[in-house]
C-alpha cells in the first residue's frame, strides 16, 4: 500500500535490502538449516507417542495442532521466508490436518474419541473475513484516500507550525505529529513520508552535531509509540482487543473510543519523556530550522468528500460507545462512500496491505483451532496457572514478548503470545484482578511489542530511519533500551491502577 505515499522510495529500497538479504548466496544455506529445523522438530511432535506429552485425555488432533504451533513459533522467529508466507501456510495446514474437511487418510481407521474435536473449516476461513480484518481494511482505504487527496501533507504542514522554528520545539514537532498519523496510518508509511519531509532539513543542518540524529531517531520513535494510541495503530493492539472483546471468551467490550480513553494519555506521556530523552542525548547546535513541506491538498468534491468522511470516521470511532455502532462497522464506511464515489478504484484496493491483513488471519487461526480443538481446555488443566504468582505471570509476559518482537515482526510475536495468555489469564481471572486483570495481562503484549525498538531490524520505521547514514546502530540501541524500560514501567503502572480500581 505504499507505492502512492511520499517516501515511497525508502520503502522500496528497504524491501530490496531484505529480498536481496533473502537470495544471498551465504544466506541459502542458513535458510535451508532454519527450515530444516523447524520441520523436523514439527515432525517430531507430530509422530511423537502421544503419553510423551503428559497431557491427560490429549487427542490426536491436539498432538497436530501442537505440532503446528511448534513450527509458526519457529518460521516466525527464524524468518527464513517473509512473515505472512509462514501465516498463509500455516492456515493451510489447519485446513487441511486438524479440521473438518482435512486430507481423508489423516482421518481414515481412527476413532472419534481417539482423533478428538476437530475444527470447522468455516471457523478457519472466517478468519480472513474477522470483524478486525475488517477494521484494519477500513483505516488502509482511509490512509490511501488522505495520500491521494493530499490530505496527509495538509495536516502535517498545518500540525507542524504551531511549533515554530527553534530546533528543540521542531523535534517535538516531529514527534507529535508523526506519533498522530500513525494512529490512523501504517507505522511504515508514516514513518516513510515524515522523513521525507525530513530530509531537507537533515541536509540543513550542521555535519558534526548530534540534533540530526535527534531528528532522525524522532520518526521511528514517535511512529512505533503512536501507534499504541487506537486499535488500528498496529496489528498487536487488534490482536489484543480481539481476544479481550471475544464474546466466547473474555467479552470485555472495550470500544475504540475506550481503548483511546486510556491509551493515547499514556502515549503522549511517553512521547514527551521521548523529547526529552532524544534532547539530552543528542543536543542541537543550530538554534533555529526552517522547515518546507512540499505539497498542496487539492481541492475538488472529491477531496471534500475524503476530509468529511475521515473525520466523520475518526469521530464514530471515538464515541463507539456513545452513538452504539461497532467501531468494525465504522471501518466500512469509508469503504463505501469513497469506493461510491470514485475516491478510491480498483488500482487502490491493490496497494492496500494485504500481506499484513494475512499476517493477523493466520494468528487468528491458530487462536480458532487452540479453542475448537480442545487443547485450550487441556492446557489449562494440565499447567497450573492458578499457582503461578500473577506478578510473574503479568511482568513475565511482559518481557518475553518485548525481547521477542526486537527480533521478529511485532505482530507475529502478539499471534503467538496473545491467544495463550488468555486462555492462561482466564484460568487465573481472580488472581489477576488485584493487578488489572486479563485486560493488564493482554494489554501489556501490545504496549511491550510497539516499544521494541533497539535493532534497525525490529520495526520497518527502524530500518527506513537507519537507512538515511544519519543513525548508528549503538544510538539505536541506547534510545530503544530506554524507551523500553521506562515505557514498561509506566504502562504496566497505568493498566494496574485503571484495571484494580474497575476503570479499564
Amino acid at each position: 500500500m505504499y507505492k502512492i505515499f511520499h517516501g515511497f522510495h525508502l520503502v522500496e529500497a528497504y524491501q530490496d535490502l531484505k529480498k536481496a538479504k533473502r537470495l544471498a548466496k551465504n544466506q541459502t544455506v542458513a535458510r535451508c538449516i532454519k527450515l530444516t529445523v523447524a520441520i523436523t522438530l514439527s515432525l517430531i511432535l507430530w509422530f511423537l507417542p502421544i503419553d510423551t506429552f503428559g497431557i491427560e485425555g490429549l487427542t490426536i488432533i491436539e498432538q497436530r495442532l501442537i505440532s503446528i504451533f511448534i513450527f509458526a513459533t519457529l518460521m516466525w522467529v527464524f524468518e527464513a521466508v517473509p512473515a505472512w508466507t509462514t501465516s498463509v501456510l500455516i492456515v493451510v495446514l489447519l485446513l487441511l490436518t486438524v479440521s473438518d474437511s482435512s486430507l481423508w487418510f489423516l482421518t481414515q481407521g481412527i476413532s472419534t474419541e481417539e482423533l478428538g474435536q476437530t475444527v470447522k473449516y468455516k471457523s478457519i476461513m472466517h478468519c480472513f473475513a474477522d470483524p478486525i480484518i475488517m477494521l484494519f481494511i477500513g483505516g488502509f482505504i482511509l490512509a490511501i484516500a488522505a495520500t491521494k487527496s493530499g490530505l496527509d501533507v495538509l495536516l502535517a504542514r498545518v500540525m507542524l507550525r504551531p511549533f515554530g522554528t527553534q530546533s528543540h520545539y521542531v523535534l517535538l514537532g516531529f514527534i507529535l505529529v508523526t506519533a498522530a498519523f500513525s494512529m490512523f496510518l501504517s507505522n511504515t508509511a508514516t514513518a516513510a513520508m515524515m522523513l521525507t519531509f525530513l530530509t531537507p532539513v537533515l541536509k540543513a543542518l550542521p555535519a558534526d552535531g548530534k540534533g540530526k540524529i535527534g531528528l532522525a531517531m524522532a520518526i521511528p520513535v514517535a511512529a512505533n509509540v503512536g501507534g499504541m494510541g487506537t486499535p488500528i495503530g498496529t496489528p498487536p493492539n487488534a490482536i489484543a482487543l480481539k481476544y479481550l472483546n471475544d464474546p466466547e471468551g473474555l467479552n470485555l467490550n472495550i470500544g475504540f473510543g475506550e481503548w483511546m480513553s486510556f491509551m493515547l494519555p499514556y502515549t503522549i506521556v511517553v512521547l514527551f519523556i521521548a523529547w526529552f530523552i532524544l534532547l539530552r542525548l543528542f543536543p542541537f547546535k543550530q538554534k533555529n530550522i526552517e522547515l518546507q513541506i512540499e505539497g498542496e491538498a487539492k481541492k475538488d468534491w472529491r477531496s471534500i468528500v475524503v476530509y468529511i468522511t475521515f473525520a466523520i470516521t475518526v469521530i464514530l470511532w471515538m464515541f463507539d460507545k456513545v452513538t452504539g455502532v461497532n467501531s468494525n462497522v465504522v471501518a466500512m464506511i469509508p469503504v463505501a462512500v469513497f469506493c461510491i464515489t470514485g475516491v478510491i478504484t480498483k488500482r487502490d484496493l491493490e496497494e492496500i496491505s494485504w500481506s499484513v491483513l494475512w499476517m493477523v488471519a493466520g494468528g487468528f487461526a491458530l487462536g480458532v483451532a487452540l479453542q475448537e480443538t480442545g487443547l485450550a481446555k487441556h492446557m489449562i488443566e494440565a499447567i497450573p496457572f492458578n499457582t503461578w504468582p500473577p506478578v510473574l505471570m503479568i511482568v513475565g509476559s511482559g518481557l518475553i514478548c518485548y525481547a521477542m518482537a526486537n527480533f521478529i515482526s511485532h505482530t507475529a510475536t502478539a499471534a503467538l503470545l496473545v491467544p495463550i495468555l488468555a486462555i492462561a489469564g482466564s484460568s487465573m481471572r481472580e488472581n489477576l484482578s488485584s493487578l488489572g486483570g486479563v485486560e493488564t495481562l493482554l494489554i501489556g503484549v501490545a504496549i511491550g511489542s510497539s516499544l521494541a525498538m533497539i535493532l534497525p531490524i525490529s520495526t520497518p520505521p527502524n530500518a527506513l530511519a537507519h537507512a538515511t547514514g544519519m543513525i548508528q546502530q549503538k544510538d539505536m540501541e541506547k534510545v530503544g533500551i530506554i524507551m523500553g524500560i521506562i515505557g514498561l514501567i509506566l504502562g504496566y503502572t497505568m493498566l494496574i491502577i485503571l484495571g484494580s480500581n474497575n476503570l479499564l
